[in-house]
Formats: C-alpha cells, structure tokens, sequence
C-alpha cells in the first residue's frame, strides 16, 4: 500500500488492490477536525463576469485562481485539499483530458493529489460556462 502524508492529520492512500492512478490517491482520510466545503468555483472575475468564453483552458484558470483564494479566505492551500470534483462540459476524452493536464500543471496541482474525481456534463450554472471545481479541505484545529 502506498501511503502519504502531508499533515499530522491527513492520509493518502492507493492499495495495492486497487488499480494504478495518474497522480491522485483512492483514499484520503482525514482525523477528526474542521473541514471548509468550498461551494463549486466557477469561471467568473470578481465582478461576475464569464471569464473565457468557449476557451475550457482558459475558464479552468479562473477556477484555479477562484479556488486559491477561496483556500487562502480560510488559511488554507492546495495541500490541504482532501477531495475535488471536476466538471466538464463535454464528453470528449482528450478535452477532459487537457483540462486535468492544465490542473496539475497550475499552483493548485497539490490539490489533484487527494481523492478526485473528473466528470463530463451536458450542462453548467451559468450560460457559457465550461468547467467548475467543487473543493474539500481540512483545516487545523
């Protein structure tokens, strides 16, 4: 079993048993404590505004940058993150493919190491919208 640990309180794993992973764990567990539950991140600016339209790499860097500071609200960074949802507006593997690339590739990539999950949808919250983060973090005390 492959095991690592980032905090005291948080443990990653990949049995043995389970198939091989490109670069996230099966498990997180994480001891008791606080958890933040960041609603998902959308690819809007700080006045509301579709950032990217039609361009999924661009709108995963406003995730990304919306996610950071979402962590950073609650001292929290990518190394914190116990779990993430991906969404994707498309059914193309080489499309959700690239934008799990531009994740791991971003300031946010320690994030991708936990448990994570990358889904393609028909569909999204806002008209125009290609991609959207749902975040999991523990906190200390």
């Amino acid at each position: 079993m492959i095991r690592m640990t980032t905090r005291e309180h948080i443990t990653r794993l990949n049995p043995d048993t389970l198939h091989q992973t490109p670069g996230y764990h099966h498990i997180t567990v994480v001891e008791a404590g606080r958890t933040a539950h960041l609603a998902g991140q959308c690819p809007l600016d700080p006045a509301g505004d579709l950032v990217g339209p039609g361009d999924v790499l661009a709108q995963t860097d406003q995730v990304v940058a919306n996610a950071l500071a979402a962590l950073a609200a609650v001292d929290a960074g990518p190394e914190h993150v116990v779990r993430t949802v991906i969404y994707v507006v498309s059914d193309d593997r080489e499309k959700l493919g690239a934008v799990w690339q531009r994740l791991n590739a971003s300031p946010l990539a320690p994030a991708f190491s936990t448990a994570s999950t990358l889904l393609g949808v028909t569909q999204l919250g806002f008209a125009g919208q290609l991609v959207e983060l749902d975040v999991t973090a523990a906190l200390s005390g």
